[in-house]
Formats: structure tokens, C-alpha cells, sequence
């Protein structure tokens, strides 16, 4: 007989599964419950970073990435899956509820599952991606579903993007709220969550790359040496509307198919969010690329050198504590 819905430990692989997704200072702000048919995606208001993100919205990008982990995670173990965004109008916390039904698997499935194992945040200098104009028509492809826009920083534009995220981070320096913030995310305690000192970057690799956010300083290291200038390319992904909350879940479901394309293609990527948390480099970003849409993050995409020690993975919260189940 078949079976016409997922079981307990299929939920439980597929949410351990999703839960790799990226998050502000990998803070995994969700939660999930299961009925017995229906799995409901939850914002954790409780892993807000207040500071740095005061509307909640990096929480929204968070989950809209942890949701569509989850359905590429469930359709590698045979099951399709329905969403609704928002369904109860009375608790905003309330992202999404999914729907299964048994479907076939392919292997395309099974290697993009495969790859949220394998992908990585990774904030060292990398080098220029090959065949870029055939993978950037893989990213507007991947993005599309999703309504969200993908632009692509230009090379004579990288200087102005480059001034303007060292001018951001430069004023950010002064905020001590800020500042303590980062230093609790990125504390050498943390061992389910937070950014782990080995997935850092020195001052000197630091100053190597010219678009990114600055996190207190890792132990002196000289990794990638051969690579003396970040030589990635940057994307851009916008919304229509600044604070529409489905816009922005959506785009984080965007982020998501996005870097799982770029972890298929052999693509070494970093997720940038600094700039877009303040509003005059928003505005910045706005005029550069020539849009009227709100930037909602950019991504940093490159090659990692295959011959050298790659980042290890970032530490994930016990399931116990991310998922509930109920009869």
C-alpha cells in the first residue's frame, strides 16, 4: 500500500537536513512542528539579533533559505512538496505549513540534497569563476521562481560597492551595541550555533577581499596566498517591496536555489548582508545597479582552490531543540 504521508523519521532526516541553511551569524532563527501530516515553519523571535537586525527581516531571509532547504530535502526522499506562506493572518511568527505527496526521485533531486552538505560559507579571497556568462544565466534561472530580481555587480562598479561596504563598516565600528553582538556570535564558547573561530578570516586574508562584513579578527593565518585580490563575482538578489514579509521569505528562498547552483557548479560562495542592513548603502546599491527594487543581500561567488584546506562546517542546534512532534 502506499504511503500518503511522510513519516516521523523522514521529517526528522529531512529538517536535520534543511536546518544546514544559512543565517545571520548562523543564529537558526526557526523552529518546526510536525501534526502527523502538516510540518509548520515558525520564526524564532528569540534569536533576533536586535542590533543588527531590528525589523526582524534577516529572521524572514533566514527561514524563506531553512524552507526551501526543506523541500529540496523531502524530494530526495520521494516527496513533493505544497506550501503556504503565512497561513494564519493572527501569528505573524507563523511562516509556512507544507503539504506532502509521494513522488518519484531523480538523481538531479538526490545531487541537489546532496549539496546542502556541501556548501559553505566561505568569507577568504577566491578566484574569478569560470564560464561566468553560462552560470549567471543558472542563477537567473534559479532565482526566477521565486520572483525575486538577480543583478549583476559590474567590474568597473566593484570600487564604488567596495568604498561603500568599507564606509558602512567603518561607521559600524563606533556602535557598541553592534559590536557586542558580533562578538557573542562569534565567541569561541558557542557549539551549536554562531560562527566558530576556524570559519573566520586573519587581518591579512581580510584584507584581500574588498566587499565584506568584518568579524572580529581569527588567529594569524595566510591562507590562499596565490590569491592576492578577491577576484569573485557579486550578485545582487532584490524584491519589489522593502518590508512585504512574503517578498522577503521568498527571497530567501531564492538565496537558497541559488547557492545550492553555485555548490552543483563546484562554486565557492559568501553571503552578504552588511550593507543591506543600512539604509544609505541600500540607497547606494539602488543607484549602482540601476533599479528601483529594495536589495534585500548580495552574494560573493568564486573558486576555492581544490588542492588546499576547504572551510570546515559551521555548527548546527540539537533537533530537539528545532523540531517538535505531535500526534
Amino acid at each position: 500500500m502506499t504511503q500518503t504521508e511522510p513519516g516521523e523519521d523522514v521529517i526528522r532526516n529531512a529538517v536535520m537536513l534543511a536546518c544546514r541553511a544559512p543565517s545571520l551569524h548562523n543564529t537558526q532563527p526557526w523552529r518546526w512542528t510536525f501534526d502527523g501530516a502538516r510540518l509548520h515553519l515558525f520564526a524564532d523571535r528569540m534569536r533576533v539579533v536586535l542590533s543588527t537586525d531590528s525589523t526582524g527581516r534577516e529572521v524572514l531571509l533566514s527561514c524563506g533559505a531553512v524552507l526551501d532547504h526543506l523541500r529540496v530535502a523531502m524530494a530526495a526522499a520521494g516527496w513533493d512538496s505544497t506550501v503556504e506562506r503565512f497561513p494564519d493572518p493572527h501569528d505573524p511568527d507563523h511562516v509556512a505549513v507544507l503539504r506532502f505527496t509521494p513522488a518519484s526521485i531523480t538523481d538531479a533531486q538526490c545531487e541537489r540534497a546532496d549539496a546542502i552538505l556541501a556548501r559553505r560559507t566561505d568569507r577568504l579571497p577566491f578566484d574569478a569563476p569560470p564560464e561566468w556568462a553560462s552560470m549567471e544565466v543558472r542563477l537567473r534561472l534559479a532565482a526566477i521562481p521565486y520572483h525575486v530580481m538577480t543583478d549583476i555587480v559590474l567590474d568597473r562598479d566593484r570600487p564604488i560597492l567596495a568604498e561603500a561596504s568599507r564606509l558602512t563598516e567603518q561607521l559600524r565600528s563606533y556602535d557598541p551595541s553592534y559590536q557586542s553582538e558580533l562578538d557573542w556570535w562569534t565567541s569561541p564558547f558557542a557549539l551549536a550555533d554562531g560562527i566558530p573561530q576556524t570559519s573566520l578570516v586573519s587581518d591579512s586574508e581580510a584584507g584581500r577581499v574588498d566587499v565584506a562584513r568584518t568579524f572580529p579578527s581569527a588567529r594569524p593565518t595566510e591562507r590562499r596566498p596565490n590569491i592576492t585580490v578577491d577576484r569573485s563575482k557579486i550578485i545582487l538578489l532584490s524584491t519589489t517591496h522593502e518590508d512585504a514579509r512574503c517578498d522577503v521569505l521568498r527571497c530567501g528562498e531564492a538565496l537558497s536555489a541559488v547557492l545550492l547552483e553555485c555548490t552543483l557548479a563546484g562554486l565557492a560562495t559568501c553571503t552578504l548582508t552588511h550593507m543591506t542592513e543600512v539604509a544609505p548603502s541600500r540607497d547606494i546599491i539602488r543607484q549602482l545597479m540601476g533599479q528601483t527594487g529594495s536589495p534585500q543581500l548580495l552574494i560573493r561567488i568564486g573558486i576555492a582552490p581544490s588542492d588546499q584546506q576547504q572551510t570546515p562546517a559551521t555548527p548546527r542546534r540539537p533537533l530537539t531543540e528545532v523540531l517538535e512532534l505531535r500526534q
